[in-house]
């Protein structure tokens, strides 16, 4: 499964109104797992970036004098992201925006809908967590994914982290080895075995008083954390019943 987490930056809002894409940015996954692969270019938009837009981002005029227009990297970007799954948050504002980049373009080169299938996880997150802040910041704090180098907008920077989020959404752990498995294939000689019948017993190792004191110091802490809904007091308590 080949999945590309993509987000960009632009002039404005509105690509109806002649804004445009002036930064792109896209991390690939494949089977859940980042890759070294990365597609990040800076764009000249051909207009003046919004003031509101650029306190976001921080990427100024001058600064795009001397990039590519779209036009010129339009085939590669096409190229990396083809047949995968885009990955996005606010899906239809980033989709809107190469959509509209592309029917700039001479010829017919299609829509994003045509190469790629998409993913939004604003829309998922809506609808994991209803009623609740879920932009990427709001994300980032509820899934402890670090953060601390957004201090303003970065399409490559945010594609990143968004695809630290989109993990911790959709599973937490990317993958789990326990030996039966390597590298995907199916690792045989770790098949069941029956145990030998004169083995020796299993030895019982059994906690300290200063373990077990440890240990209910460390229950105590998380009891009160959790305001009395610790889980493993509860099977405690089920146990002595």
């Amino acid at each position: 499964m080949r999945q590309i987490v993509l987000d960009t930056e632009t002039t404005g809002l509105e690509p109806a109104q002649g804004h445009r894409i002036i930064e792109i940015g896209c991390v690939e996954l494949v089977n859940r797992r980042p890759t070294e692969r990365y597609f990040h270019q800076y764009l000249q938009p051909d207009r003046e970036i919004d003031p509101g837009a650029e306190e976001v981002h921080g990427i100024t005029n001058d600064f795009l004098k001397d990039k590519p227009r779209f036009a010129a990297v339009a085939q590669e970007f096409l190229d990396f992201v083809r047949g995968a799954e885009l990955v996005i948050h606010n899906a239809p504002f980033d989709v809107g925006f190469i959509n509209s980049e592309l029917a700039r373009l001479q010829g017919d080169w299609g829509r994003v809908g045509d190469f790629c299938t998409v993913c939004d996880t604003l829309s998922m997150a809506r609808s994991m967590h209803p009623g609740q802040r879920n932009s990427l910041d709001a994300l980032c704090k509820r899934y402890s994914v670090d953060n601390t180098g957004r201090e303003l907008h970065g399409a490559l920077l945010d594609a990143r982290i968004l695809a630290d989020v989109y993990l911790a959404m959709t599973g937490g752990q990317v993958a789990l080895s326990l030996g039966g498995e390597q590298n995907g294939e199916q690792d045989t000689g770790s098949a069941i075995r029956p145990l030998a019948p004169d083995r020796p017993a299993t030895r019982v190792v059994r906690a300290s008083d200063e373990e077990l004191a440890a240990h209910e110091l460390w229950l105590s802490r998380l009891d009160g954390a959790v305001g009395g809904e610790c889980l493993w007091r509860r099977l405690e308590s089920s146990l002595e019943v």
